[in-house]
């Protein structure tokens, strides 16, 4: 069961860039699988990025995001969210880049949609008894 946290004013301000940016970006209403996600810093800078979809695979937009901030300096990173576009709302990240979240940022808070509405949890709380990969 997750412990998910309530949304903050931070958390919102994150899941506004997130839903901004792919509305700035989408592949309109046939880009079913256009994602934008947004990551804040420690210092409280935040981060958008926006996925590359391709039948081969591709960058979610967490990654994307996530590599728009190390790009950008920043290396200890707080939150994470991802909005799909066309209004589809708050979306969870795949087992992928709960993997890749769980191994650069143990301590990040990922905002999940929930039937109750959105609410954050920890990485760790998403990958229980995850594999841990140190580089």
């Amino acid at each position: 069961m997750l412990n998910l946290q309530p949304l903050t004013d931070d958390d919102r301000e994150l899941i506004e860039l997130a839903r901004r940016t792919v509305d700035a970006n989408t592949d309109g209403p046939d880009g079913v699988y256009t994602m934008g996600a947004a990551v804040r810093g420690a210092d409280g800078r935040m981060y958008a990025g926006i996925n590359l979809y391709h039948f081969t695979g591709g960058p979610c937009a967490e990654l994307v995001a996530l590599g728009r901030a190390r790009a950008e300096g920043a290396r200890e990173l707080t939150t994470i969210v991802a909005v799909g576009n066309e209004n589809r709302g708050i979306f969870g990240p795949c087992g992928r880049d709960r993997q890749i979240l769980l191994d650069y940022h143990p301590t990040i808070r990922v905002i999940m949609p929930t039937p109750d509405g959105p609410g954050s949890a920890l990485v760790t709380d998403l990958l229980p008894g995850a594999y841990r990969w140190t580089p």
